[in-house]
């Protein structure tokens, strides 16, 4: 880690992860790498190696990012003073809704970033994973109340799998489509609101 102060240090990291997020818009994992990310930031790709030893663990930085982000979307939710099934169901589904990032880096991702990332980068992110789990079980433990232990429990360890596989069914190509349409696969295509709305739903008894 080079010289200088923390508030340096976590700019520059702010500004390799902001140039991920950025390429990410419009390229895929692998076509990613430390030389594209290194254009789009004010420093040398050598530099770059001061804060993240692989492009993973760049990667690992944004999911965590977004994770803390979704936090502070469920925190919202949790300071209302009281909700129904239906608009916890509302409220959790549009605060994923505005998380496609997350959910695609879940979906399409997650392994390769977690096995080329150092240990002590991972547990940063599990912190984070671990945080969205708990704020989501403070909001089931504030609004419904008639719910006991092992039912907030199944809901939490039913929700987060689901959420994993969500980008992969909402956000299909042209060719995927095609190729359902001559497969003759009944298929609905929902959105990334509408399938966590209604899984939320049935996961309450709703």
């Amino acid at each position: 880690m080079p010289k200088g102060s923390e508030e340096l240090t976590n700019a520059r990291k702010e500004e390799i992860v902001c140039a991920c997020a950025k390429l990410y818009e419009t390229m895929s994992f692998k076509e990613i790498t430390i030389k594209e990310i290194a254009k789009l930031t004010s420093f040398t790709r050598t530099s770059i190696y001061n804060y993240y030893q692989t492009k993973e663990e760049i990667f690992l930085a944004l999911l965590r990012k977004e994770y803390d982000c979704w936090i502070q979307c469920i925190n919202k939710i949790k300071s209302k003073e009281s909700m129904t099934k239906d608009e916890f169901a509302n409220a959790l589904a549009h605060s994923l809704e505005q998380k496609e990032n997350m959910l695609k880096l879940l979906s399409m991702n997650m392994y390769d970033i977690e096995e080329n990332s150092r240990l002590e980068q991972l547990v940063e992110f599990k912190k984070s994973y671990g945080g969205s789990l708990r704020a989501v079980r403070e909001c089931l433990d504030k609004f419904f109340t008639e719910m006991n232990d092992d039912e907030k429990q199944s809901f939490v360890f039913s929700f987060f799998p689901f959420i994993f596989g969500i980008y992969p069914y909402t956000v299909v190509t042209e060719k995927q489509r095609k190729a359902m349409e001559l497969a003759e696969v009944d298929y609905k295509y929902m959105s990334i609101y509408e399938i966590t709305y209604t899984t939320v739903k049935k996961l309450l008894g709703a």
